[in-house]
């Protein structure tokens, strides 16, 4: 597998500069931002939308460097019960999938989305996550019921009519957010619909990342590769639903590595293979921004070495 980069994570760089890094530090792939929760700062995108000079020029700076354009990721909350922002998403989602057909990319990146709840008057996602209080339920089957399904049944076709793989990272927060619940999303949405596996999300849910790889199979279409170290003690005393946004919490993104050793990442990269996954380990640096080039290096290096026969 090649090794491929979120490139926000040099969002301090310029298109161009951020090409001559990846080249000079042996990354194989790119994975460009285009809109959403991405600032998206490789990537001017109405322009590319609209022209074809635009696009030549773009797809020709990473070609003449020796990389590939492995996706464009436009994450966001497609189902945002307030309408504008919702939108708004999903017009930069549509044109994404257009932008990915005109540029000969077949592989897109975007969460599956949260919405609210019954009535329309809210204006914040609500993430059902357990069976009690008894509203739950109701909401939670009326969200799939009436928000998820039918978007992703017409979405999907969408994609494929466009022949683009949507790969959903599942990520707490949104309707997919384990094997359960991408899978249950994928039976509406189609063959076009799949994974976008990022094991960071999943570690601090207790969710073994090797055994998802074996139970989605051919449904992984892409890779990030983030770790998620996790605090013994405030996992124990607290557990993995945080609300904290910096430490104590009991779990922070990091670099593959530095949350999992080498024998966790030997054995994805194996269980990658064995499913059949031929794409980019695309790395989403999780860190200071002041450290972003060292971080994905030292993270590069490690993704090489546990591939090595």
């Amino acid at each position: 597998m090649k090794i491929g980069l979120f490139t926000d994570g040099l969002r301090d760089m310029s298109f161009e500069s951020m090409l001559d890094w990846c080249a000079a530090h042996g990354i194989d792939a790119v994975e460009i931002g285009t809109g959403n929760f991405s600032p998206a700062p490789h990537c001017v995108f109405g322009t590319l939308v609209e022209s074809d000079s635009a696009r030549a020029e773009f797809l020709g700076a990473i070609a003449t460097r020796g990389l590939h354009l492995s996706a464009l990721n436009c994450s966001g909350n497609l189902l945002d019960p307030d309408s504008e922002r919702r939108e708004r998403t999903q017009q930069i989602f549509r044109d994404t999938v257009r932008l990915a057909e005109k540029l000969r990319v077949t592989t897109m990146v975007t969460m599956s989305g949260c919405p609210g709840e019954p009535g329309g008057a809210g204006r914040f996602p609500n993430w059902v996550t357990c069976t009690w209080q008894p509203e739950f339920q109701p909401l939670l089957e009326w969200q799939w019921r009436e928000a998820v399904e039918p978007f992703w049944r017409e979405t999907g076709q969408f994609a494929a009519d466009h022949g683009i793989n949507v790969a959903l990272e599942m990520h707490p927060g949104q309707a997919a957010y384990n094997t359960r619940t991408l899978l249950r999303l994928r039976e509406s949405g189609g063959e076009a619909v799949g994974a976008n596996l990022d094991p960071s999300h999943l570690f601090w849910q207790g969710i073994d990342p090797v055994r998802v790889i074996a139970a989605l199979g051919e449904a992984v279409f892409h890779v990030h590769a983030k770790d998620c170290w996790l605090d013994a003690q405030e996992m124990a005393l607290n557990g993995g639903l945080e609300t904290r946004t910096a430490a104590p919490r009991a779990w922070e993104h990091c670099i593959p590595g530095e949350g999992h050793d080498e024998n966790f990442w030997r054995d994805f990269a194996a269980a990658l293979s064995r499913a059949g996954y031929g794409g980019p380990l695309s790395i989403e640096y999780a860190g200071p921004s002041a450290d972003a080039r060292d971080g994905i290096e030292k993270a590069a290096a490690l993704l090489r070495r546990v591939q090595a026969k």
